[in-house]
């Protein structure tokens, strides 16, 4: 690097010309002063003095600069940035002849050393590429090449515009051009998506049940133009084939589900495929696949009634008679010497310690309160702590006698999803049966879904035999949902709702307003009744039984996770004697699909109940393996997570060219065609050489300068006392 010194005078007309007369009128006055007092040489001296400061000061009154140019020997350089993310793997680069190629193509030929050949002797061309991993973060590969390149002329960046990942790279630009360093962008891609139908969703539940149907649901983007026919055809690992037809709407998303029903227990690797359409450019998305594991049930349930009533009946029946289903009743019949009852599923009394109450997956409640002889205040304590603390499900089946109009005063009041009408404790009853009315979350919910097709089911619920008695509820709670509403009765409020649920804590709430659900045996025997109980018991008890081992239960929320979507882990931990632990040091590992780790630390949310939780955020579709230990207790307890959806980088997406223009009009560059090379080089060429680097001292505003004038002056004034003029 060559380096030259200079000083100089940033110096005006008018201060110089004031300067020269200020000088003139100095040196004559002084000349006067000094033959007037004698011409003696110390005040001829002392005079020169009063001179040279008048000088000192007009010298900075022209504002002196002493300047060292550095002038670089090395080349300018220029940054050339080139995505090769799996996005740039989309075929919609079209040429002269039609041909269509792949974005990558593009990128790479200009990412090769050998394409900037003519620029090599007047600039250094440094290359740099970004996103062969499963994301883009266009923001950090800018912010690295800028501070990789010395002297840097001028950035161009090859590039379809699918950043996902990073701050926005619009503010590096913004760094660009305080710098006067240009960007010049050169989109590749297509602005417009490719005809196309990608299978975006498969939300597979964590576990089935041998000999229960699955359920499948998910989900079709189409880019067609026109609305297709297709068939989706589910296959397991172990050659089991499930195949249905759906009708793909155009430029939209479609949703259906597909039913399975698995035969034996085990681990199963579902995939879901869609037959691949005439007009769709890509074929590599129409395929998916999930774990689910196959289990044999066995769901502990707790059924708690005052009068045998025919709902308590035959709820009893069909939930003894369920092979999944371990039966617990509990009778308070005002008529019975003892609490119990005559059968062996019948318990003594209500469960009173928490290991023995937390090992119910589900409690029923029926027309129960808190009265001599039923539920005290300690047991509806504890009935909120499992459902709250260790995702049990509680179901509400009030009745004519309205006893759990007291429960509303204990915990369980909080739990409660619907508000009750005070002045009707023991509700409506007619002897007109009455019907229940499907909501639009009713329709979709799985609870309510007594045949497989969505048209065949809203038929059913139309048919069903009525009810002659209903809670008096005067409205939902904010936060629930109702699946079900009374067909004609209405209050200020809207509908009578009658079917509600709730999440409360980790745990799921279910209020049924009516006793007559056991009618619907009418005429079809168990069909109907017998499903909606099941699926009632196994929804509730869905989450509670995900992974469980000896000592240790883990659930997570959403059962279905997506991509960096914030993941809640509980995990409820015993001690060797059964207890929950109360406190205690719970430690998960986490092992995403490429193999990275994360260990997360649970915190204690309850310690009476053993409760701890965590948040995850997973940042790879697939599979995490999950462990889970304490210090504390003796066993530790493994488990996976599927995490639904696709990598952010998938091919098939439209360029996003706009990206890439903002970048270039932020930095005052310009966008360029990937077609024509030459152009780019070419506009690399005419960038102007950078100025030297100037390093400027201002002699004039220089701590030093007035130092020195200070210093004269006391010269001066010196030199006056000792010349006796003072």
């Amino acid at each position: 690097m060559n380096m030259t010194r200079s000083f100089k005078l940033v110096w005006g007309t008018w201060s110089l010309t004031f300067s020269v007369i200020v000088l003139i009128a100095v040196a004559v006055l002084g000349y006067i002063s000094w033959r007037r007092r004698g011409s003696r040489p110390v005040d001829g001296w002392l005079e020169f003095l009063r001179w040279s400061l008048v000088l000192f000061g007009a010298i900075l009154l022209n504002q002196p600069e002493y300047t060292e140019e550095f002038k670089p020997t090395d080349k300018p350089s220029v940054a050339v940035i080139c995505d090769l993310s799996p996005s740039m793997g989309t075929k919609d680069v079209v040429d002269a002849a039609g041909k269509a190629s792949d974005r990558l193509g593009v990128a790479q030929r200009l990412a090769r050393q050998e394409s900037w050949q003519e620029l090599e002797e007047q600039l250094d061309v440094r290359v740099h590429t970004f996103g062969a991993g499963e994301r883009s973060n266009l923001f950090a590969s800018l912010s690295d090449a800028v501070n990789d390149s010395s002297r840097l002329l001028g950035v161009v960046v090859v590039s379809d515009g699918d950043w996902n990942e990073g701050p926005p790279p619009v503010t590096v630009a913004g760094r660009l051009r305080t710098n006067g360093v240009p960007l010049f962008a050169v989109p590749v891609g297509s602005p417009t998506r490719l005809p196309d139908v990608e299978l975006v969703s498969l939300d597979a539940p964590t576990f089935g049940v041998a000999g229960k149907a699955v359920r499948i649901p998910f989900s079709v983007q189409s880019s067609l133009p026109r609305e297709r026919t297709a068939n989706v055809t589910l296959k397991t690992d172990r050659g089991e084939e499930v195949q249905k037809e759906i009708v793909i709407q155009p430029m939209g998303r479609t949703s259906s589900a597909i039913v399975w029903n698995p035969v034996d227990t085990g681990d199963v690797m579902v995939s879901l495929e869609i037959a691949e359409q005439p007009e769709e450019s890509l074929s590599n998305n129409n395929r998916m696949e999930a774990p689910i594991s196959i289990r044999e049930e066995k769901l502990k349930v707790l059924l708690v009634e005052s009068y045998p009533r025919w709902e308590y009946r035959y709820l009893r029946n069909a939930l003894s008679r369920d092979p999944g289903v371990e039966l617990s009743c509990l009778l308070f019949h005002p008529q019975l010497d003892s609490i119990g009852g005559g059968n062996q599923d019948y318990i003594k009394s209500f469960p009173g310690a928490i290991e023995d109450l937390s090992q119910f997956d589900v409690v029923f409640l029926g027309d129960v309160g808190l009265e001599e002889g039923q539920l005290t205040e300690e047991n509806c304590r504890l009935l909120k702590g499992i459902v709250e603390h260790q995702a049990s499900g509680l179901v509400f089946m009030p009745g004519w006698q309205g006893r759990q109009t007291s429960l509303l005063e204990t915990g369980l009041g909080e739990l409660y999803p619907v508000v009750l009408d005070p002045t009707q404790p023991e509700g409506w009853g007619s002897r007109t049966p009455s019907h229940f009315e499907l909501t639009r979350a009713g329709q979709r919910s799985l609870l309510t879904r007594l045949t497989n097709s969505e048209e065949e089911n809203l038929g059913v619920w139309e048919s069903l035999p009525g009810f002659q008695w209903y809670a008096a509820v005067e409205r939902a709670k904010p936060g629930t949902e109702v699946l079900c509403v009374h067909r004609d009765m209405t209050n200020d409020f809207g509908r009578i709702p009658l079917l509600v649920t709730r999440t409360f804590g980790t745990g799921k709430i279910l209020f049924m307003g009516t006793d007559g659900a056991w009618r619907w045996r009418k005429g079809v025997e168990d069909l109907y009744h017998y499903r909606f109980w099941g699926q009632v018991v196994r929804w509730m008890a869905y989450q509670r039984n995900m992974a469980k081992g000896e000592q240790m239960r883990l659930y997570y929320s959403p059962d279905q996770p997506f991509l960096d979507r914030t993941i809640s882990l509980n995990v409820n931990v015993m001690e060797d004697s059964g207890e929950p632990l109360q406190k205690g040091e719970v430690i998960g590992n986490i092992v995403a699909p490429s193999g990275k780790t994360e260990t997360v630390r649970f915190q204690s949310s309850g310690d009476e109940w053993g409760a701890f939780t965590a948040q995850f955020t997973p940042r790879e579709p697939g599979q995490h393996n999950v462990k889970v230990g304490c210090r504390q207790v003796s066993s530790t307890l493994e488990a996976e997570i599927f995490v639904q959806g696709v990598a952010e980088e998938r091919i098939g997406r439209p360029a996003r060219p706009e990206v890439l223009k903002e970048l270039a009009q932020v930095s005052g560059g310009k966008t360029l065609s990937a077609d024509n090379p030459a152009e780019i080089v070419a506009a690399l060429r005419a960038l102007p050489e950078p100025p030297p680097a100037i390093r400027r001292v201002q002699l004039w505003a220089h701590p030093l300068a007035g130092g020195m004038f200070i210093f004269l002056l006391g010269c001066f004034w010196v030199g006056r006392k000792a010349a006796g003029l003072i």
